[in-house]
Parts: C-alpha cells; structure tokens; sequence
C-alpha cells in the first residue's frame, strides 16, 4: 500500500529525514519509535503533503505522491490524526466530524456523510452525546477521540497517528489503543508513531525504529521487543539484567 525510497526532507535549511525507506503493506498496523527529534512526526506529515519532500519517492497504492498537496492526498485515501489533536476548538464535535469529511462530501452523496457520521458515533460513543458541545471544551481523551473520529470522515484506507496516547490517563489510553486495533479489524491500514514504545509494539505488526532522520532497525514487533538496544531505549529495562536480578 505504501512504499517509501530514499527519501528526504525537512523544514528550510534543516535536514532532518535521511534516505528513509519503509513499506506497509494492506491490513497492517506498522509503528514507529524513536527518541524526540528524530524525525517521527516530520516523516508523517511529508507523507500527508504537509511537507514537501526533497528526495526519494512517497509511492501510495502504485501513486507517487510525493509532491502532492495534502488536500490530493487525503482524497485518494491517506488521512493523518495530528500530534496534540489539533481540534477545531470554537467548533461543536459535530462541525468538526463535518469538515473533517469535506473532500467525501465532494464527490459523495450527503447520505455518505451521515453514514460517516454514524460510524464514528459507533467507534465513539461519548462524541454522539457530546455532538453540540464545543470541541474546546472536551476532556483531552475526548478530544483525541474526535481527532481519530475527524480523520475517519474521509473514508481513508490508510490513517496516520501522531503521538494518540500523549497526556492521556492510562485508561483512556487503552480505551484509544483498543480502537486502532479495532481500525485494522475493520479494514482500515495504520501507520503510528508513538512513544509509548511497549504499547505500540503490543498491537502492531511490524515496527522501525527512528534516530536522527534514519532508520536504524526494523522487524516485527516480536523481533523489536526482544531487541536489546530497543529494550535499553525505548523500554527502560534489560532482559538480561532481569533475568539475573
């Protein structure tokens, strides 16, 4: 579904991804890790056209649509769930599930909107009873939610998550993990990058790892977990210390 070659990009004179190549294939959820500053969120919002890539190639379903604008990109299926939610906050949750399905709204009947509607409400609960309420005024669980809900109006096959769990309760970040997985489930094809390393790994499929703009280590989230330099970094424990201990 989504296959990247040497690519690079940045923001003016700044480097910060380096011949960055990855694949996700259909019904996958691929998590990414690595320390702030890496390049996580940059490599996501080039792949939504919200960066401009430098180099290398952004191929989405045999399209390369490396130097698309966003707007392009969302309409052919790739939608992106942004870090720190991003909510349009003088906006009801219903206003903000409405424009979130702005480009299905173009070349779809109004009763597709509706249906896009109901089906968050069905994912989300708590957003059908918070339909009028300003998104500003949420929790930031249920802002998050309606965040992943915004994203979904459009009918993406591939939905992009940038830090979902940041600053949420423990709860409520299972309650969120529990949903992407329900995503894939559905059909839906993720790629997450988070820092809550050991829960991201949990629910995925296969995983890279981040450092300063390249990919360092890659393999399933087996193969990463049992990965000493990962465990070191991202898990804060050492297997073989535990296993003496």
């Amino acid at each position: 579904m989504l296959k990247i070659r040497n690519l690079d990009s940045g923001y003016g004179r700044l480097k910060v991804l380096r011949k960055v190549s990855m694949h996700i294939a259909p019904g996958e959820i691929v998590t990414i890790i690595g320390a702030n500053g890496a390049g996580k969120t940059t490599l996501l919002n080039t792949i939504a056209g919200l960066l401009r890539a430098r180099e290398g190639e952004i191929i989405f379903d045999n399209r390369d649509i490396s130097r698309l604008p966003a707007e392009k990109v969302v309409f052919l299926g790739c939608s992106l769930v942004p870090e720190g939610r991003q909510v349009f906050a003088s906006m009801t949750v219903k206003e903000n599930l409405l424009l979130g399905g702005y480009i299905r709204q173009r070349r779809e009947r109004k009763g597709a909107m509706k249906a896009g509607i109901e089906k968050v409400y069905g994912l989300f609960p708590i957003l059908m009873e918070r339909e009028k309420q300003l998104a500003g005024t949420l929790s930031g669980g249920e802002q998050q939610m309606l965040a992943i809900g915004r994203s979904l109006m459009a009918q993406p096959r591939l939905v992009m998550m940038d830090e979902p769990s940041m600053g949420l309760a423990p709860l409520i970040v299972k309650n969120i993990f529990s949903i992407i997985v329900r995503l894939r489930e559905e059909g839906n094809t993720v790629l997450l990058v988070e820092q809550n390393a050991k829960a991201s790994l949990a629910i995925a499929d296969r995983g890279y790892v981040l450092e300063t703009g390249r990919i360092v280590l890659q393999g399933t989230s087996e193969e990463l977990l049992m990965n000493k330099d990962v465990q070191r970094a991202y898990l804060g424990r050492d297997l073989d210390v535990e296993m003496k201990i």
